[in-house]
């Protein structure tokens, strides 16, 4: 699937997603064992809205910290959409992939730094899904392309800190569970609250 497809439909499938939160959700716990439903959707817009200026060439002492605290507002669904149709937007427009992008861990390729953006979406997706009783059903698609892109990455992202140790699940478990797992999640995850 082309990048920027998967990640416009990843993206749009998060916006539809927060638009499904109940009022009563937003305080929830999610499988991201220190983040409530909306410190969740915080973090995501988070990512949305630093990823425009980043794919368009700045810095990240040119950018500061514009973008800390809460993003959402009075108005966290509206909140949610305008953030994911910008990034779409900067990531579709023409070059942007073929850019580089400035992280904390130095130069990255856009399309590196996308494909980390898609994979947040998708997970933190099944996340959002989970904590607020939507359907846990992945995008098959979105699941293989992160599945194919992370196993190169995996040891990165739980060397950080990132993501927990990995869940044990069977050999035969379906993509969508082995891709949860491996993300430090188990696919079953109940809310104790």
């Amino acid at each position: 699937m082309e990048l920027t497809v998967a990640y416009q439909r990843a993206l749009r499938g998060f916006a539809d997603q927060v638009a499904r939160i109940r009022p009563d959700q937003w305080s929830a716990p999610t499988p991201c064992t220190d983040w409530t439903v909306r410190d969740l959707v915080n973090h995501l817009v988070y990512e949305d809205r630093w990823s425009v200026p980043l794919i368009n060439g700045a810095s990240l002492g040119s950018v500061g910290s514009r973008f800390e605290g809460d993003l959402l507002g009075a108005d966290p669904v509206g909140a949610a959409q305008a953030a994911s149709a910008e990034s779409v937007a900067a990531v579709r427009a023409p070059g942007a992939l073929s850019r580089t992008v400035e992280l904390s861990f130095g130069m990255t390729p856009a399309e590196e730094y996308v494909r980390q953006l898609l994979a947040d979406h998708v997970v933190h997706g099944w996340d959002i899904a989970s904590a607020t009783d939507q359907d846990r059903e992945l995008d098959d698609d979105l699941v293989r392309e992160v599945a194919a892109w992370f196993p190169a990455n995996e040891d990165g992202y739980r060397d950080s800190g990132a993501i927990a140790e990995a869940v044990e699940v069977p050999t035969n478990a379906p993509s969508q569970d082995k891709l949860i797992a491996a993300f430090g999640r188990n696919p079953r995850w109940i809310s104790a609250a």
